[in-house]
């Protein structure tokens, strides 16, 4: 019996990508040497942590998510996931827990991730 509790993130100090998974059949690797910042919003319950890259726009929404901010810092940040309902019971309280993972892909010239940067 599997006695481990369920994370929603993983780290590796020798990350070079971060695998994100968006469902359970969709992945995205992204270089982390294409990371440009990271925005943490505490305000209320729930945060949301947005990260900037390159070529990809990812918005976590959830709880406790100061670990994952800490963990895409140090550029250790190496897998992204959404937990099923069904485990967040399982998850202690001082843990993150991911409600929801949104992946935007931003384009060359996009005046939505341009504003984004200014």
């Amino acid at each position: 019996m599997n006695t481990k509790t369920p994370e929603c993130y993983t780290t590796d100090t020798q990350a070079r990508c971060l695998r994100v998974q968006m469902t359970t059949t969709r992945w995205l690797v992204l270089p982390l040497d294409q990371f440009v910042f990271a925005e943490l919003d505490s305000e209320g319950k729930e945060q949301k942590l947005r990260l900037v890259f390159a070529t990809h726009e990812i918005l976590i929404t959830g709880h406790v998510l100061q670990r994952v901010e800490t963990s895409i810092h140090r550029l250790e940040l190496s897998g992204l996931m959404k937990l099923p309902e069904k485990y967040h019971a399982l998850i202690a309280e001082n843990q993150p827990r991911i409600r929801e993972i949104v992946v935007t892909e931003t384009k060359p010239g996009d005046s939505q991730a341009q504003a984004a940067l200014n």
